[in-house]
């Protein structure tokens, strides 16, 4: 290789016209040839970059992490409502057995100077407070009117003295947390 520029030959050209002939895209430069004369508009514009707002992208940022925070917050609380439902939930059928020990203990009349179920029955009570300080609240709806959003109907009586769609008599307590019924109260109803 020579250290010259390189230079067209003459037949370079006669074979360029030759490949544009056959089909070939035509070359993506200007066919501007030396004798052209510019136009008079510049082909590329210096574009100066606009200056970011920097206020603007702070107040969008500040106003993320507001919006950030707040989903969190709001996560949180969910997520805690949640376990504590769930909790209850799996708790529940426990306690209701727990108050059947107790009832068929207390029943029996040998049992009626223990103090082992006065004991247990306090125990019994300290967790239903504990459930009540979570949010959790018992609801024993007798002689209120039948509501199916938050008790079942186990069966119907014909009751003497009592009003049709009373609740006569309660099976199990229904449990509430905040406007969720964790349990509907099992119930019967008046007929």
């Amino acid at each position: 290789m020579s250290d010259t520029p390189e230079t067209t030959r003459p037949g370079d050209e006669a074979e360029d016209e030759r490949v544009r002939e056959v089909g070939s895209d035509p070359p993506a430069q200007d066919e501007a040839t030396e004798g052209d004369e510019p136009s008079g508009e510049p082909e590329h514009e210096a574009v100066a970059p606009a200056e970011p707002d920097y206020k603007d992208q702070w107040l969008r940022a500040v106003a993320e992490l507001d919006n950030v925070r707040k989903r969190a917050r709001r996560d949180a609380g969910l997520a805690e409502t949640r376990g504590a439902s769930r909790l209850a939930r799996e708790l529940l059928p426990a306690l209701d057995n727990l108050e059947r020990a107790l009832a068929a203990a207390e029943a029996q009349p040998e049992n009626a100077d223990h103090h082992l179920t006065d004991g247990i029955r306090l125990v019994q009570q300290d967790l239903l407070a504990a459930l009540g300080r979570a949010g959790i609240v018992q609801d024993s709806p007798l002689g209120e009117p039948f509501d199916p959003h938050v008790h079942e109907a186990v069966a119907q009586a014909p009751v003497d003295g009592a009003q049709t769609g009373t609740i006569v008599e309660v099976y199990s307590p229904g449990y509430h947390l905040g406007d969720d019924v964790l349990r509907a109260a099992k119930v019967v109803v008046a007929a």
